[in-house]
């Protein structure tokens, strides 16, 4: 009987051991980090349309519109869309620069025949030709542009993001049968080896641009000077013997992969831009297969070894890549410099919420700002109809968000939740060294990936009230509510959910 007693008093010092040495650990692993430093602030302002009289003044036209003889709609959409296109042609026509007032006024004729359009849906692809018409032209006058300078780059954004904004208020208000998936852009000629894609003709050193539909998706589309449309950028490959098309892409979750048409769709996409290099281009002049050889160069490099994703941004150093460096590195090594305008982010407490992501350089390439590179034409866009109400609302949560970003410039995290997460990264770096992907994707710490939960649930619980918000509105009014409601609503979600 002594001798059990023993026994049993050895196993519990061994266990009283054992639980002391794991709470001793878990304490360890309790040790926070510290905040990552944010470079100092940059001297530049994000863009601000500063247009809410505007944007009233179009959706009280649009109602009394609804409101209206539908007789009378043909011909004040003819008026309007007649009257645009003459602008057009005189700005089309002539060499402006950026600072030009007509630019404005063209700016404005394309917003006047929304309300109008947006009753007469049928009307919506004679509206999208006008909007394919608009970004031609000043994509081409961009050519003689300073991309450097902040006019240049701001008048490009009014009218191209600008331009999208409306065709797709007008989208939203129509029956889904109407709404086309794709609209043409730039029929750029290309001598590179082609292949179908998403019903565009493609060719190899295209550049897709796309949206994700992850909150961090919205995130890196909304998160610099001139909040945009996309999150992610892909090089295309096509084999001049198969025709089979390689698409190279950078995935926070495993680095530089090769996928196919249908592996890059299933990573869901709530749009794609199809950009092409300009034909003139000098480089192409000397060789047209430049671009057929930057892709090769890509798929090349992603074959021969591992590149892990870049979380700092520096698109200096090709060791790391993110998604634009996966266009821009092969390129640069041609002798071309996409992104002739570099992506600024200069909100401090965007900056700050970024850092804590791991990002370190707030000069960069955002996938956005791609779009307004003058060497590059839009070839086709393509989106999802059914989806494009989720993408106007994860964007309208996100601009909310970054408003108070400056006074909570630190993402919070669930503490207690730091040692399990310290160990899912061990556990995530010994898959890594096997080649496999592990729950904290490689290049990201411990305490990235908890704010990266933390900032998801967030944004879904401000989304879901958004939601329901512009549920109600819709029910009250007889239509959905336009972009700057959305807005309205969530900064009201955002605070019924704090």
């Amino acid at each position: 009987m002594t001798g059990g007693v023993k026994i049993l008093r050895r196993l519990a010092r061994s266990a009283g051991i054992g639980i002391f040495t794991l709470g001793l650990v878990y304490l360890l692993l309790l040790i926070p980090e510290t905040y990552p430093e944010v470079p100092q602030q940059s001297e530049r302002r994000p863009f601000a349309w500063n247009q809410d009289e505007l944007w009233s003044q179009l959706e009280e036209q649009f109602d009394q519109a609804r409101r209206d003889d539908g007789a009378t709609l043909g011909p004040r959409a003819d008026s309007l869309l007649a009257g645009f296109r003459a602008l057009l042609d005189i700005a089309a026509g002539r060499a402006l620069a950026p600072e030009d007032t007509l630019w404005a006024t063209v700016e404005r004729a394309f917003f006047s025949p929304a309300p109008v359009i947006a009753v007469r849906s049928e009307r919506l692809p004679e509206y999208a030709a006008c909007y394919t018409q608009l970004r031609i032209a000043v994509k081409s006058q961009s050519q003689h542009w300073d991309m450097s300078a902040v006019a240049a780059r701001a008048r490009l954004y009014r009218l191209l993001y600008g331009s999208r904004a409306a065709v797709e208020e007008v989208m939203l208000q129509a029956t889904a049968d109407i709404v086309p998936a794709l609209i043409d852009g730039s029929a750029e000629p290309s001598a590179t080896p082609a292949a179908s894609f998403l019903g565009v003709t493609v060719h190899s050193g295209d550049i897709l641009v796309s949206r994700g539909g992850a909150p961090t998706s919205a995130l890196i589309a909304r998160g610099n000077d001139f909040p945009g449309n996309f999150s992610h950028v892909a090089l295309v490959y096509v084999d001049d013997q198969t025709h089979e098309i390689s698409i190279i892409e950078s995935h926070i979750e495993q680095g530089v992969a090769i996928a196919t048409p249908e592996e890059y769709l299933a990573d869901r996409k709530l749009r794609v831009l199809v950009l092409r290099l300009r034909a003139d281009v000098p480089q192409l002049a000397t060789d047209p297969l430049v671009p057929h050889t930057a892709a090769r160069l890509a798929l090349d490099e992603a074959r021969s070894r591992h590149i892990p994703y870049d979380f700092a941004m520096d698109f200096a150093d090709d060791r790391q890549l993110f998604c634009s460096e996966v266009a821009s590195a092969p390129y640069r090594k041609l002798g071309i410099t996409l992104w002739m305008g570099l992506s600024h982010i200069s909100s401090p407490g965007l900056r700050a919420w970024l850092a804590g992501f791991g990002v370190r350089h707030f000069v960069t390439q955002e996938p956005s700002d791609l779009e307004y590179d003058p060497q590059l034409c839009v070839v086709a866009e393509w989106h999802d109809p059914r989806l494009l109400a989720q993408d106007h609302l994860d964007n309208a949560v996100i601009d909310v968000m970054l408003e108070t970003a400056d006074m909570h410039p630190q993402l919070p995290y669930a503490m207690t939740m730091l040692p399990v997460a310290r160990l899912s990264k061990a556990y995530s770096s010994i898959l890594n060294l096997c080649g496999k992907i592990g729950p904290v994707p490689e290049g990201m710490s411990a305490a990235a990936a908890l704010r990266n939960v933390a900032f998801s649930a967030k944004h879904a619980a401000i989304k879901s009230r958004t939601k329901q918000l512009a549920d109600e509105f819709k029910q009250r009014r007889g239509y959905a509510p336009p972009y700057w409601v959305i807005v309205q609503l969530a900064r009201r979600a955002q605070s019924d959910t704090e």
